[in-house]
């Protein structure tokens, strides 16, 4: 795979970015609205919240197959013969060593070690990378690269309009998508990219996602979302395809245990308060910003555990939220970050952070105070919910 030929694959002229401040619409929105989607405003784009049940979309992602629009994503293109130099100074992972066709998740930190965003890497080819950001922090993340990249022999480019991002998410997703492209899926490994064309649609083919279940992520020309759109609709008609929209791509997330930025994930926490001190590479080459400041947050979680992100299940029916306090007895022992009814337990559950103590699953005596109602909950470990291989 020779440089630039994932990028050249999928791209043509890219569009600039509107700075009206108007909500933004994906290429699918008419095709949205034709569907009767409940639209609403998430990070400045117009996006369909649901289509129908919450529910049914969750269960046919975990039974059968989902269709989302995730074309709000940010993506940012690094290129250049010290675009992996770069990306390892501003970064926290090791990108340097991810090989072409591979994705890394990772992290971008300030300074003092907050992070600023969770990310997924791709390498396109042996100079260029394309860096994943969450919608809310893309302008964020743009501007931090753009900064880092001072003295190094790369460029970083906005290629958030140059993309409309598909995701086919479940059990049927593989078999939908093998009708529709003769690219090697069963070669395709987790957190790897082919080029291949998809209904005759040039796109980069990715093996990630965010539900817990097996899928793809396919990177296309916007010009080409509705015919690549209605083609895996067509497709995935006889095995039980369905649009899906936001809101059960939270509840999916949130049983495979998932972070999602905002919640789990903030700049007051370094990675190693998050519990995912695990993707950073104190061993790779050089300096990276925010290594100081993470070596002192990794050696305060050796000498001093900080809260741990565990699973709570709910005994009876109220559902927790974010920001709810995590109570044992009289005292606060920790915090809710997500909470939702799971369709898949049929119990609501939620993620929280909680003091060490009582963290190991099975702890007795937790619960959650729902306006000022101690609600118990068990503790489980994460993820709620793991797919069959």
């Amino acid at each position: 795979m020779g440089r630039n030929d994932l990028a050249r694959h999928c791209l043509g002229r890219r569009p600039t970015v509107s700075s009206t401040g108007e909500l933004r619409h994906t290429a699918l929105d008419a095709l949205h609205r034709a569907l009767g989607a409940t639209m609403t405003d998430f990070a400045g784009w117009d996006m369909p919240l649901r289509y129908g049940s919450e529910r049914d979309e969750h269960l046919a992602v975990r039974t059968k197959a989902g269709l989302f629009d995730l074309s709000h994503m940010g993506e940012i293109t690094v290129t250049g013969p010290q675009a992996a130099a770069l990306l390892d100074f501003a970064l926290v992972g090791n990108i340097g060593g991810v090989k072409p066709g591979r994705a890394r998740y990772t992290m971008i930190c300030r300074a003092d070690g907050g992070i600023l965003d969770d990310l997924i890497v791709y390498r396109l080819g042996e100079t260029e990378y394309m860096v994943v950001a969450n919608a809310s922090n893309a302008q964020v993340v743009l501007d931090a690269l753009t900064e880092r990249a001072a003295g190094f022999d790369a460029e970083v480019r906005d290629d958030r309009d140059a993309y409309a991002l598909i995701a086919v998410q479940g059990p049927e997703s593989p078999g939908i998508l093998k009708s529709l492209t003769d690219a090697d899926l069963d070669g395709l490994k987790y957190y790897a990219g082919l080029p291949g064309t998809v209904a005759g649609v040039p796109a980069l083919i990715a093996r990630t996602g965010y539900t817990g279940e097996d899928g793809f992520e396919l990177f296309v020309k916007p010009g080409h979302a509705v015919e690549l759109w209605q083609a895996l609709t067509k497709a995935g008609e006889g095995v039980g395809l369905v649009p899906c929209g936001l809101s059960c791509r939270d509840t999916l997330r949130l049983e495979a245990g998932m972070p999602l930025y905002g919640h789990e994930l903030t700049t007051s926490l370094t990675p190693f308060d998050a519990g995912l001190g695990r993707v950073v590479k104190f061993e790779k080459e050089g300096d990276f910003v925010g290594r100081e400041a993470l070596r002192e947050a990794a050696a305060r979680a050796e000498q001093n555990p900080p809260r741990v992100l565990v699973g709570l299940v709910a005994e009876g029916r109220r559902v927790p939220r974010a920001g709810y306090a995590v109570v044992a007895g009289d005292k606060v022992i920790g915090e809710v970050t997500s909470g939702a009814p799971s369709p898949t337990l049929g119990k609501p559950i939620a993620i929280a952070y909680v003091d060490p103590a009582h963290a190991a699953p099975g702890t007795s005596g937790v619960g959650v105070d729902i306006r000022g109602s101690h609600e118990p909950y068990e503790v489980v470990a994460l993820p709620f919910y793991k797919r069959q291989k």
